[in-house]
């Protein structure tokens, strides 16, 4: 099949290798230079994103935010204008719900296919292709697409109607937002009471206490690796679209707030391009102790 890959950053771009290695033609562009590797592996590079709509039968999006996706869809050289009926845009992006309905009645009226498939895993399931991949989409139009996803994720879930994959990626930002914040404070309080945080997370993670966060965050936290897989900027924004969905709901989300909040701490300290396991360091600062010292091993 002839796919378009738009957006090749820490997860785009091995996003794309993979449906290349999966013996598909990739017609790709990004904002910044097109991984060697990926051209070393076959993928025509486009001057701009109707360029690869034009080539392509199906076109991935993996940008970081709303108005960077309505750029490429209907800005200048969008998607949009190189699209001719019958062939499907799937946005892997994680975005506002309300905009992808917008988006895709838009798309839907040039006689062509929207889905919203946004995914979980970070930059190491884009590497692995373990990403979970939660699609919004028509029925037909996901099975045509599912094969495609099969290549870059493992738990592939159809959860309904066009939006549906936004609301159910905002949903999974909160939870592992707050899961974050738990582990978080609970590293910081057990070190500063005095014990060896190490030793506390091994103890954890044999009991009701265990979770992905507690076993690849908390040791990131304690060896301070906190070179980004996922951003805490990305991770706010998706937070603020959580709440922005509370409001319109008419509900509250306190634990989401209060995560947001943390987050806000670490932008103004300038701390927002660290990952978001780096979180920690938020509560570091309110409790005046460091997990772990600058280097520790675990």
């Amino acid at each position: 099949m002839k796919i378009g890959f738009i957006g090749l950053g820490i997860m785009g771009a091995p996003m794309a290798g993979h449906l290349i290695a999966g013996g598909h033609q990739a017609f790709v562009q990004t904002r910044s230079k097109v991984p060697a590797a990926l051209i070393e592996a076959g993928a025509k590079v486009c001057a701009t994103a109707a360029e690869v709509a034009a080539a392509a039968e199906v076109i991935f999006l993996m940008v970081p935010d709303t108005p960077d996706v309505e750029k490429v869809l209907f800005g200048a050289g969008g998607i949009a204008l190189g699209l001719t009926p019958g062939k499907t845009v799937a946005d892997m992006s994680s975005i506002s719900p309300i905009a992808t309905k917008d988006f895709a009645a838009r798309i839907e009226a040039l006689g062509c296919d929207y889905l919203d498939a946004p995914v979980s895993g970070g930059e190491v399931g884009a590497k692995a292709a373990t990403l979970t991949i939660m699609v919004g989409a028509k029925p037909e139009a996901f099975a045509r697409v599912q094969p495609l996803f099969a290549l870059m994720g493992k738990n592939i879930t159809h959860v309904g109607e066009v939006g549906a994959g936004q609301i159910t990626k905002v949903a999974n930002q909160m939870i592992v937002a707050l899961n974050i914040a738990a582990v978080a404070e609970a590293l910081v309080f057990a070190s500063k009471a005095g014990a060896d945080p190490a030793r506390v997370r091994q103890a954890l993670m044999g009991g009701f206490a265990a979770s992905r966060i507690l076993e690849v965050h908390g040791e990131r936290m304690i060896k301070r690796t906190f070179n980004p897989g996922f951003r805490i900027a990305l991770h706010q924004k998706d937070l603020g679209l959580a709440l922005q969905g509370a409001r319109s709901l008419g509900m509250a989300m306190p634990q989401t707030a209060g995560a947001a909040q943390l987050m806000q701490v670490m932008q103004a300290q300038g701390w927002d391009q660290l990952d978001h396991s780096a979180l920690v360091k938020a509560l570091e600062l309110m409790a005046d102790h460091e997990v772990a010292a600058e280097g520790a091993g675990g």
